[in-house]
């Protein structure tokens, strides 16, 4: 059985689990071994089974615990879906896609950061404005999350204004 072979068959026990954590877990060697079509249907697949977790989850009335490492992945990889939205200009789409992700964990931390993710795509700031005026890069890498963590002064602007029209 070739690498290819094993990998695909790896792939195939992960979704038939539900399993996106091993889906992430085999995430480099697809970018080794797969072809460009294959990486697509590889991260639609991580992508599905994350919606269908999603559907689960609001059926049920619970929020994801970001300790649990099937909901932690949940979250990842619908985040990346909402930064894939809100890079590619799609900002009202990324915008109530934050705004569900938001509520949905029980870390503060990670609500925290989405509601300034949120705000800035509501607000129809482009994502290079986010990038270089909202987020702080350098100290989100130093804090080693999957998404997008800290901030700069003008992103509590942000958030000041957003409520001051809101009221």
């Amino acid at each position: 059985m070739s690498k290819i072979e094993e990998l695909k068959a790896e792939v195939l026990k992960a979704q038939q689990n539900a399993d996106i954590a091993s889906l992430y877990i085999l995430e480099e060697k697809a970018h080794e071994l797969f072809d460009e079509e294959q990486l697509h249907a590889f991260y639609a697949n991580i992508l599905d089974l994350a919606l269908e977790r999603l559907t689960e989850t609001l059926e049920v009335h619970r929020v994801m615990d970001m300790n649990e490492v099937q909901d932690f992945a949940t979250l990842r990889a619908l985040y990346e879906y909402a930064i894939e939205h809100y890079s590619a200009d799609k900002r009202k789409d990324a915008s109530a896609l934050f705004e569900v992700l938001s509520g949905l964990s029980n870390d503060k931390k990670f609500s925290n950061a989405l509601k300034f993710h949120w705000q800035a795509s509501a607000e129809d700031l482009s994502f290079d404005d986010f990038l270089d005026k909202i987020a702080d890069i350098d100290a989100t890498q130093n804090a080693g999350t999957f998404y997008i963590s800290c901030f700069s002064k003008e992103a509590q602007k942000l958030l000041d204004n957003s409520q001051e029209k809101g009221e």
